[in-house]
């Protein structure tokens, strides 16, 4: 019955919306299939239309550390509705809310807020473009930083589920000027600064990899490349849009203690609204208009109700809901190697704090092409039998999975015992 709803809303959807999905990934590319046509969200849970509850390990992609719903971020978005939804004009709220970035991420001295990851990115490129007088920007493979043209090449996410990283639209001249890198190989890095000495404008970075799977930094790696774009006058780049105040209040730069030129976050500030930010010292961030030369704009910049909503969950985050988030996160790490060690899969479980990822292949994967060589139809295979099971994790083997404060030791321990039977039938 669901199936046949499903496909019933998607075919109806493809004649309004190019392929029928918003958003690419949620398209089921990767795993085959009928995207699952969500109606509700609360805790830990999402609800199709006809009621169905999944427990979910999506999380909008990130944002919800509290889980869906949260009554602090409700209140605060009804609240800030009263006032009204857009003013178009400075508020108190977009105050309060970059002095609160500021004085947990202790390496931004000033914010610009602005309305999603991507055009957070976007800037962050213009603005280091326009400081070092530079054109050439060095990217990783498997990062995805949004969908600006120069982010498009050998990106990861959902350009890699449709199997399209260079994406059509994307002109010569912006390709060109995009060098890419090999993650957790700073040789790779070494190269491309040497054959374009002064050059290169920025590197950007995940400083952990959640769009091609979840790939950690090797030990030093984020250091070096600190290292190395210091000594050639190159702006380093964190792209925190999905690892800022997930994998640790200070970010994925306060977990291995690196600290970049900019900071690019998203919409894990807005508690899941749509949102964006742009952080670094004064000297650089004085060059964005009004104050200095290098334009941005945006009517919905610090949108009120996005402002409350992120307001209310950055100030819900404590040390023991990052607690609670380990202790989750390694609960379900253990189980899930529980049970493949016992079948004769070859996999990789991947973990950096409350992002995950399970890879079907036999050795560790630390850049994209390690993710290439992972047995996707297998991935395709899992991921359907949990999600008949009742779990929605993401679709497509080269994405992270989150895990909110508000799973719970039963959330977690029936995961485990539906992986245990999907890893089964899989295997049999």
């Amino acid at each position: 019955m669901t199936q046949n709803i499903n496909d019933t809303y998607l075919q109806a959807a493809k004649q309004i919306i190019p392929g029928g999905v918003n958003s690419p990934v949620r398209a089921f590319g990767s795993v085959g299939g009928t995207p699952i046509f969500m109606d509700n969200a609360s805790g830990a849970y999402l609800y199709d239309t006809e009621g169905n509850q999944y427990i979910d390990y999506v999380g909008s992609w990130g944002p919800c550390i509290l889980g869906h719903k949260p009554q602090v971020i409700t209140d605060a978005i009804c609240s800030a509705a009263q006032k009204g939804t857009s003013f178009g004009t400075a508020t108190v709220g977009e105050i309060e809310m970059a002095q609160k970035v500021i004085d947990i991420m202790d390496n931004i001295d000033m914010v610009r807020l602005v309305s999603s990851g991507t055009e957070a990115t976007m800037t962050a490129l213009r603005l280091a473009r326009g400081t070092t007088k530079r054109e050439k920007l060095i990217k990783f493979s498997g990062c995805y930083h949004g969908h600006a043209d120069s982010f498009l090449v050998k990106a990861g996410s959902g350009a890699l589920t449709l199997g399209i990283p260079n994406s059509p639209g994307v002109t010569s001249g912006t390709a060109s000027d995009t060098l890419t890198a090999t993650f957790n190989d700073i040789a790779s890095v070494s190269d491309l600064i040497n054959d374009n000495q002064d050059q290169i404008a920025a590197l950007i970075v995940e400083p952990i990899i959640g769009n091609a799977g979840l790939i950690p930094p090797n030990d030093n790696f984020l250091q070096q490349l600190r290292d190395i774009t210091t000594k050639n006058g190159i702006i380093l780049i964190f792209d925190e849009v999905m690892t800022g105040f997930r994998v640790a209040a200070g970010g994925a730069q306060s977990l291995y203690n690196v600290k970049p030129d900019l900071t690019t976050m998203g919409k894990v500030i807005g508690g899941g609204m749509p949102i964006g930010a742009i952080g670094g010292n004064k000297k650089i961030m004085n060059q964005l208009a009004p104050a200095g030369p290098i334009y941005q704009a945006g009517t919905l910049s610090g949108n009120p109700l996005a402002v409350a909503a992120g307001l209310a969950q950055l100030n819900s985050l404590s040390d023991e809901i990052y607690a609670t988030l380990e202790v989750r996160s390694a609960q379900l790490e253990n189980g899930i190697k529980n049970n493949l060690a016992k079948l004769d899969l070859p996999y990789q479980y991947q973990r950096i704090g409350s992002m995950g990822c399970l890879f079907f292949t036999d050795k560790p994967v630390q850049n994209l092409d390690d993710a290439m060589q992972c047995d996707t139809e297998m991935f395709g295979k899992y991921y359907h039998q949990m999600l008949k099971q009742g779990v929605y994790l993401p679709p497509s083997q080269f994405e992270a999975n989150f895990i909110s404060a508000v799973h719970s030791e039963k959330d977690i321990e029936t995961t485990i015992t539906y992986n245990k039977k999907a890893l089964q039938d899989i295997h049999s």
